[in-house]
């Protein structure tokens, strides 16, 4: 599989693929890390105007998309009951949603990551325990928990090429 940045050609996939994979997470115990609007329409828009959005794909067509934030993240700059493995450079994968089809969504994502910094960053609900399998068999390591704009925790982990 390959990625790369999304245009507003692919917008009605990706609005598929977040509602497949909101779908998913209600099915699978997690019904309040999206509910059934996030990631919103106007954040997705946003994301693809600021090349942030990007999407993976094979011969068959886009089966994922995730959202890729290099630099500070704000609401990584307060972690509580752990910490950061370290404060250097890192990018940052943000709602992240496969259609369900293929397999490897999360592995293909976290690879792309790996080769342009040495240290990403992630974070996802309690309730998401797909995807902290993912997250852990990928070589992350649980750091804490942050808090998002809203309030609400998140599970925060980090992979670190300097082990």
């Amino acid at each position: 599989m390959e990625i790369r940045s999304a245009t507003f050609d692919d917008l009605d996939r990706i609005l598929a693929i977040y509602s497949s994979a909101r779908a998913f997470m209600i099915a699978s115990g997690n019904p309040n890390q999206w509910g059934l609007t996030n990631p919103p329409r106007e954040l997705i828009v946003s994301d693809i105007e600021k090349g942030i959005l990007k999407v993976i794909f094979d011969e068959t067509g886009i089966h994922g998309v995730f959202a890729l934030f290099e630099g500070d993240d704000p609401t990584y700059a307060n972690i509580e009951n752990g910490s950061w493995p370290n404060d250097e450079p890192y990018v940052t994968i943000h709602s992240i949603a496969g259609d369900g089809k293929v397999h490897g969504i999360f592995k293909t994502a976290s690879d792309y990551c790996k080769k342009i910094c040495a240290n990403v960053r992630i974070d996802t609900h309690a309730d998401n325990k797909p995807m902290q399998r993912k997250i852990i068999e990928n070589g992350f390591v649980k750091c804490g928990i942050i808090h998002l704009a809203n309030g609400s925790p998140r599970i925060a982990y980090q992979w670190t090429a300097n082990r």
